[in-house]
């Protein structure tokens, strides 16, 4: 369902270039050119998840629109051709999401950046951490109002209980002066459980000491804001710090996956499946390693074109998702993939990677007009006691053999048991 986004713009041409920018991000756009039409529309539908608004507007040529909108609390993006002080004061003195100047095409581009963030900013989960409840409460406003998850914490201590309770919390604003524990303990114990690239911390302080921030940001915070703070530069910090840990999770996304498929690539595979198995041989728990390979995969290629054996990966790491979940995936490379399976017993998984088999054998995949058919091969190591390398290494050569006797099987290396 499209979210609603209620434009409020007397310039046909900047209005056009919003809509434009709205309907990129999937937003449904109503339109409103004066004060009049603005309050016919909220008179009777209210439902827009934000609004931009002109601050001049041909019957209200000071701002009142911004009122009208935000009395029907609508989130809301002030657009403005002129920016002295007086009107910037009086736009962030009303609880508005931010103002933008009308000076140049990047301003648009802000615009968008903002609208994207009003649709994600509720995955950005945030803990402010403040013993005083109207400077807490303050900043959480703020927060809300650009509809991040807010969590909060009168002190250290419960600061550090709330990072237990709630593992995704990517950001920590923390006041310095506080009973218990302070800001700066505070920072440094999150910095012995979580990394910059996991979590930022910003400090605030309204001490006149100069050296808050020096110490804030030496025990490990990312930024420091004093107190009493405007508006702006607050959003502007914030947005920052969650942008940045947003892009150093894009980087180790795309650096630990597979670019076609987005299962682990094999590094990733190998380094988090030593890990596993070596808990694995702890617990005693089962497991199984295994390796499967796409029946005359280089066929499919050559007839079809590589788009379609793209589309044959692509349709193999959905099945590979709905049997593995509870696994670890990968793609090896070329019709190669990997499989760590545990927790049942030797039977159950050699019957989980049997049935993913058979459904892969009787699946038509889509090739342009026309389906193919493919199958897979499988080789098989169960609770091995021997180096990650050699099971690998073992689970190939089964591989090899169930190529060897005819294809779309599994082969259990050392055993006979299920040849």
């Amino acid at each position: 369902m499209s979210q609603r986004l209620l434009v409020v713009e007397d310039s046909k041409p900047i209005a056009t270039v919003i809509k434009q920018i709205a309907q990129s991000l999937n937003y449904e756009v109503v339109m409103a050119t004066t004060l009049a039409q603005v309050e016919e529309i909220l008179s009777g539908d209210t439902d827009f998840f934000a609004a931009t608004i002109d601050f001049s507007l041909p019957d209200a040529l000071d701002g009142e629109a911004i009122a009208c909108v935000l009395s029907h609390k609508i989130p809301s993006v002030v657009m403005t051709g002129k920016m002295d002080d007086a009107t910037r004061q009086k736009i962030l003195a009303q609880p508005v999401i931010d103002y933008i100047t009308k000076e140049n095409s990047q301003a648009f581009l802000y615009l968008k950046r903002i609208l994207h963030w009003q649709q994600t900013n509720s995955d950005n989960e945030i803990l402010v951490v403040d013993d005083s409840s109207s400077a807490r409460n303050h900043i959480v406003e703020l927060l809300k109002r650009r509809n991040f998850t807010v969590y909060t914490a009168n002190n250290g201590v419960e600061a550090l209980e709330k990072l237990t309770q709630h593992k995704h919390i990517k950001l920590v604003v923390t006041d310095l002066e506080m009973p218990v524990m302070n800001g700066i303990t505070l920072t440094n114990e999150i910095r012995k459980k979580y990394t910059r690239e996991q979590l930022a911390i910003v400090g605030i302080s309204g001490a006149e000491n100069g050296s808050h921030s020096a110490r804030f940001i030496k025990n490990g915070a990312d930024d420091f804001l004093r107190k009493p703070f405007c508006p702006e530069e607050f959003y502007c910090r914030i947005t920052q710090n969650i942008e940045n840990l947003n892009n150093i999770a894009k980087i180790q996304h795309a650096a630990n996956t597979d670019y076609l498929t987005d299962l682990s690539n094999r590094r990733t595979f190998i380094k988090n499946s030593e890990q596993r198995i070596a808990e694995y041989a702890k617990r005693n728990v089962s497991y199984c390693l295994a390796v499967f390979d796409i029946d005359h995969f280089k066929k499919v290629n050559d007839t079809y074109g590589h788009d379609t054996g793209d589309q044959v990966l692509k349709v193999l790491a959905l099945y590979m998702r709905k049997y593995f979940g509870g696994g670890l995936t990968t793609r090896l490379g070329g019709g190669t993939f990997g499989i760590l399976l545990h927790g049942l017993d030797t039977d159950q998984l050699y019957n989980k990677l049997d049935d993913f088999r058979r459904e892969v054998a009787v699946s038509n995949i889509p090739a342009g007009e026309a389906e193919i058919s493919i199958s897979v091969s499988f080789g098989v190591v169960f609770d091995s006691q021997d180096s990650f390398s050699k099971q690998m290494s073992d689970a190939d050569n089964a591989l090899y053999l169930a190529k060897d006797r005819g294809r779309n099987q599994i082969v259990v290396s050392g055993s006979e048991d299920y040849d």
